[in-house]
């Protein structure tokens, strides 16, 4: 498979799908990653860990209804040109 923008655009789809299907309690609670397990006072400075769970959130809140538009884009175009 060539490395097109088209596979790039499959990819992100299926990257974005992979972190908003993530289970809280059932997945990152397990490997410590839980939002209540990161409480940070006012003032201190943000660790990596929780910069990465505002991400996980925010692609969560924001993402969910362009992606699923997204993934019908995909579907229409892999059954229409294979």
């Amino acid at each position: 498979m060539a490395f097109t923008l088209w596979a790039l655009f499959e990819v992100t789809v299926l990257c974005l799908n992979a972190v908003c299907i993530l289970n809280e309690e059932r997945f990152l609670a397990k490997v410590g990653w839980a939002s209540w397990q990161n409480v940070q006072g006012f003032g201190e400075t943000a660790t990596a860990k929780s910069q990465i769970l505002n991400l996980i959130k925010s692609i969560r809140t924001v993402a969910r209804v362009p992606l699923i538009f997204l993934n019908i884009i995909t579907i229409i175009v892999k059954l229409v040109l294979g």
